[in-house]
Parts: structure tokens; C-alpha cells; sequence
């Protein structure tokens, strides 16, 4: 487990590292400007860089987290890559379903992997796993559509960096909407209009609407409020 400053998690568990860009989403890929660095560092894990590896003596480390948190998934990698195989997926699953004290979020730009995977019956999904897929642009939009046909329990979008407005978004089924700019040396920018916009969708449709921030060279400065207030509603559920 490792400590965060991603708002809408506590902790993050990388049973995976290392990963490949697939849409305009990943061109300024922080996961993989921070596996440079620790390799740098000489941390072990990342003796690879951000060459996919899997690590399945990390598939132990939520045993040992007594108290309930809630815990973002290979934040340095994605769950669904083409090359991680289906058996390590499955014992990813696994994992998460014997550690009910723990909320445990997945998030994929791999929508068409996930949705094969759950449309053979390969995946169990357990009560307590929140599924998402990012959608940056009108260009991923199927990824929604994929999502929408799995059974997760828990669906949510996270459309950061978001690089296009989104007007037709259809949250049917959908129950959580994170939304952020893209932020580090050359972010591409936001539209505040973009910003309101998916709002406007979230409370029309009664969906948890969660803003992280605008992004910019410099994220501390530019915040996370909306005309003064701040946005970081999360998914009632039972």
C-alpha cells in the first residue's frame, strides 16, 4: 500500500507496473514519468521502468491492511492491458473479494478487454470493487458503452485529462463522474463551459459528480473549485 494525493482515493495497490499509451489520454502519462523516476531511484519494483511487469507477491498486501479503506488499483498500470494475462486478472478479483473491510476502485482506457472478459463469464465481481473507464474525449465514448454491459456493481467515468466537451454523455447506469484537467510542463487545456456542462449532466441524471482539479503548470494555483465551490461528491450506495 502506498500512501496518495489522488482525491478521490486513500491508497494505492500496484500489483502491476508498466504500461503502453493507447488514446491522446496517456501522450503526458504521469504513471510513466514516475516509473522513470524510481527506477532512477533504484526502487526495485520499478527495475523495469514502465515496461509492463506483473508483481504477484504484491497480490498479499491487502491481507494485511486490517482497517477499511478505499483503494485505487494499479495506479501505475492498467488492469486490462492485452498482456497481462486473464488468470492474473482473475486473481487480482480474487483478492478483492476476500478483503470485503476494503473498497477497492479499477480503472481502464481497456474497456473493449474488460467488457470481452465479463461477456465470456471469466470475471466474478466482487460486492465491493468499483469499476471505471476514462473518456477524455467524444473519441472513447464506446468505453462507456462497455462499462454500461458489464456487472460491475459500481460504474464510474473518469474523464481526466478532459480534452474535449462531452455534451451527449448517457450516464444510464452510470454512478460516479470524476472530472479534471490535464496538469504538468505542456497541459492541454480545459474549457470551463466543458466543466459545467458534464455537471449539468450529473445532476440531471442523479449521478455523484466529483471535480479533482483545472489542471495548468501550476495545479495548486488554478485549485479545484467551481465558481467558489468545491465538488467532490461520491456514490450513495447501499
Amino acid at each position: 500500500m502506498a500512501s496518495t494525493k489522488i482525491e478521490w482515493t486513500q491508497c494505492t495497490w500496484n500489483p502491476i507496473t508498466g504500461c503502453t499509451k493507447i488514446s491522446s489520454g496517456c501522450k503526458f502519462c504521469y504513471a510513466e514519468t514516475m516509473a522513470r523516476r524510481l527506477k532512477a531511484m533504484r526502487q526495485e519494483k520499478y527495475r523495469n521502468g514502465f515496461e509492463l511487469t506483473l508483481h504477484p507477491e504484491a497480490l498479499n498486501d491487502p491481507f494485511k491492511w486490517k482497517k477499511g479503506r478505499m483503494i485505487f488499483v494499479n495506479s501505475m498500470s492498467d488492469l486490462f492491458h492485452k498482456e497481462v494475462p486473464l488468470e492474473f486478472i482473475q486473481q487480482v478479483f480474487g483478492v478483492i473479494k476476500e478483503n470485503p473491510q476494503h473498497v477497492f476502485q479499477i480503472l481502464t482506457k481497456r474497456a473493449d478487454i474488460l467488457r470481452y472478459y465479463d461477456s465470456e463469464g471469466w470475471l466474478e465481481w466482487p460486492h465491493n470493487l468499483w469499476m471505471g473507464v476514462t473518456v477524455e474525449n467524444n473519441e472513447v465514448l464506446d468505453r462507456i458503452e462497455n462499462l454500461r454491459k458489464t456487472g460491475a456493481r459500481v460504474k464510474f467515468l473518469s474523464c481526466e485529462p478532459l480534452l474535449s466537451s462531452l455534451p451527449d454523455l448517457n450516464l444510464t447506469g452510470i454512478d460516479w463522474v470524476i472530472v479534471g484537467g490535464e496538469s504538468g510542463r505542456t497541459p492541454r487545456p480545459m474549457k470551463e463551459e466543458w466543466v459545467l456542462n458534464i455537471k449539468e449532466q450529473c445532476q440531471n441524471a442523479n449521478v455523484a459528480f466529483f471535480f479533482k482539479q483545472w489542471g495548468g503548470t501550476n495545479k495548486r494555483k488554478t485549485g479545484s473549485s467551481i465558481n467558489g465551490i468545491k465538488f467532490k461528491e461520491m456514490p450513495l450506495l447501499a
